[in-house]
């Protein structure tokens, strides 16, 4: 795990119905022109837990990454949904707002069930998808993330102090290994000001599992060969789901396993992570070049 972390560049802010979205775009570095990959984080995190990634995928490709409302630098406000249905019909938005046609897409935690939403519910069409320990099947959520969506007002009125030392050990209990204090810092900071500390309770209420059925009931209408990857110790979200998604979802891609690694697979393990991606980009660009399947 490392700890020289390149910074994303400054957000660049879009609206779409309504509500902020910081957007971090990285041009492409080549005058050849080259294939678009878009970034999706979960909860509750942000897209800072691609910059490393998308550092160095930006040396063969446009990366773009976005924070979805309610998390990172978007808006954080009170009167903005930050449900699954609302973020997956702004990700179809944002890309067309990008002007994205066929993208490849890679997501990690609840920004799987929200890729995969755009895709098979809004018929957004990408050109791959890539799955890291996603949200999707059921079950999902654990007894402290239930207990906290029925009680979120109650855990609202926590002392700031006692905020922080819930937030810091929340995150920290998604690794399987430890964390470094930058790495806590940084994933804890947007939940610690006034405004972050009522939307950390109010995301995590939002989030309930009808929301991810109508995506689980399509899986098998994907229309892109899908990659999947998992931290065989993913405390959250057990590794057996990946090779359910892997028997729904279209591709032939065996799931990447990362041993010693947990829920936090884009930080814990970037090298490892960001490795699978470029070998699997590589393929599903030559792939795709050649011509992709009919109705993709």
């Amino acid at each position: 795990m490392s700890d020289q972390r390149k910074p994303l560049p400054a957000p660049e802010y879009v609206t779409i119905d309504g509500a902020s979205i910081a957007t971090y775009l990285l041009p492409e570095k080549t005058s050849g022109g080259c294939e678009a990959v878009v970034l999706c984080h979960g909860t509750p995190w942000s897209a800072e837990v691609w910059a490393q990634a998308a550092g160095r995928l930006n040396d063969r490709y446009r990366v773009y990454l976005w924070d979805m409302p309610g998390y990172g630098a978007s808006t954080q406000q009170p009167d903005v949904a930050v449900d699954l249905a609302s973020q997956m019909s702004r990700l179809a938005k944002l890309l067309a707002h990008w002007g994205l046609e066929r993208p490849y897409v890679v997501a990690h935690d609840i920004g799987g069930a929200v890729a995969l939403g755009a895709h098979l519910l809004h018929e957004r069409p990408y050109a791959g998808l890539f799955l890291w320990d996603v949200v999707t099947l059921e079950p999902w959520g654990s007894a402290f993330f239930r207990l906290v969506a029925e009680h979120a007002d109650v855990f609202a009125q926590l002392p700031d102090p006692l905020h922080a030392a819930l937030v810091n050990e929340y995150i920290a209990g998604a690794a399987a290994q430890r964390l470094s204090p930058e790495w806590k810092a940084t994933l804890a900071r947007p939940w610690l000001s006034a405004a972050g500390k009522s939307a950390f309770y109010r995301q995590i209420a939002a989030l309930r599992p009808e929301h991810t059925r109508p995506v689980a009931e399509r899986l098998g209408q994907a229309r892109c060969e899908v990659g999947i990857g998992w931290g065989a110790d993913d405390p959250w979200i057990p590794v057996e789901q990946a090779t359910r998604l892997r028997e729904q979802l279209p591709g032939d891609d065996p799931v990447v396993r990362l041993a010693e690694v947990g829920h936090l697979s884009p930080v814990e393990a970037e090298s490892a992570v960001t490795g699978a991606l470029l070998e699997w980009l590589a393929r599903s660009v030559d792939s795709t070049t050649a011509g992709a399947p009919e109705g993709w």
